[in-house]
């Protein structure tokens, strides 16, 4: 097992990573009250819901199962999740536990901001993109029709658990959609570790341990970097959001329904580069890699048919890094340089919108 910290001062929390975690990890040892809720969906439920059952021995223990699927991510569920908490007599001293992807643990630890004006809740990711960010940092949420994440609050969790073996039965869109968010670390801070990955493709492509935990740590490691400079994203942690101003926007357009969050995120990191090769930043062989790259998983680096500019406009507006109604774009300066910048040519922005839907 290996283990990096958060730190946020009297909120600093470890990130356990290693395999077999979910059978000879003490958590009932990390739980401050006597009861648990562990919450997660149909897929998860049968793989993995009874081994972490028998970690919580000694505790009143309740479980929760949702329906899988972003278009879940919504008031409606969560509802049901506290219905459930207090029909079960849940205290302020209860712990939740998220045992699933992004949608389950964006929804638990909303709960858990909430329920009660705040209750401890522990991560244990069971997809790649979890595991390398949406686990970390304390961002949780819930969508809206109208925008992704637009209902949500920080709330750090008391750990992260990581099993590395839970990979395995991961199918493989969900793996890629994943190693996303993991090359977005390479983009925008660690240009080691993106060359790491180019040379590492094949490996990483055939799920070789060794090279999945690499990549899952030094993943970690950078978020976990981040979120301690900038916990509320008042700063730097919006860097974290390459490609998700275009992506959101592409999984609004869709209902949530077409595009898995990693693919639309990886869809909107090409147009990031994109964009900051129009404005003169980079030169055009970035853009060329990192779709070939990006392609070798099967995902996706143009816009979804039928979107136009104006629906990207339209739904960009509603960004959080929205400012003074200025839209703010997170993009490349070079290969591990990030910006948060209002300061741009808006007819690179129209252009590139107008490239990558075809018009």
């Amino acid at each position: 097992m290996r283990t990096l910290e958060v730190a946020l001062a009297e909120r600093s929390y470890p990130i356990h990573i290693g395999a077999g975690l979910l059978d000879s990890f003490p958590l009932a040892e990390q739980v401050r009250g006597n009861q648990v809720m562990i919450v997660t969906n149909e897929t998860i439920a049968p793989l993995y819901l009874d081994r972490l059952t028998a970690q919580c021995s000694g505790l009143q223990c309740d479980t929760l199962i949702l329906p899988d699927g972003e278009k879940f991510k919504n008031l409606n569920t969560l509802e049901t999740l506290f219905d459930a908490l207090m029909a079960k007599r849940h205290s302020r001293t209860t712990t939740l536990i998220a045992l699933g992807g992004g949608v389950v643990g964006d929804m638990v630890g909303f709960a858990a901001a909430c329920y009660q004006r705040g209750v401890d809740f522990i991560q244990v990711p069971t997809t790649l993109l979890a595991q390398v960010d949406s686990s970390v940092g304390g961002k949780t949420a819930v969508n809206h029709p109208r925008g992704k994440n637009m209902i949500g609050a920080f709330h750090q969790p008391r750990l992260v658990l990581i099993d590395t073996d839970v990979l395995a039965t991961l199918p493989e869109r969900e793996l890629a959609a994943g190693y996303a968010e993991v090359v977005k670390y390479g983009l925008i801070r660690d240009p080691a570790f993106y060359r790491w990955l180019e040379t590492n493709n094949d490996r990483l492509l055939s799920r070789e341990p060794e090279a999945l935990s690499e990549a899952i740590y030094r993943s970690c490691e950078n978020k976990a970097q981040v979120v301690a400079e900038d916990e509320t994203e008042q700063g730097n942690r919006a860097l974290l959001n390459l490609g998700h101003t275009f992506g959101h926007a592409m999984e609004t357009a869709t209902g949530y329904t077409h595009w898995l969050h990693g693919e639309a995120v990886a869809a909107g990191m090409v147009m990031a580069v994109h964009m900051s090769a129009r404005l003169g930043w980079l030169g055009p062989e970035l853009e060329s890699k990192l779709s070939t790259l990006l392609t070798t998983w099967k995902l996706p680096v143009t816009a979804p048919e039928g979107m136009t500019p104006e629906q990207f406009m339209d739904l960009m507006a509603l960004d959080k890094k929205v400012q003074n109604g200025q839209l703010r774009l997170v993009l490349l300066r070079q290969l591990g340089e990030a910006v948060v910048t209002a300061d741009y040519d808006p007819r690179a922005l129209r252009q590139t919108l107008e490239a990558f839907c075809g018009v």
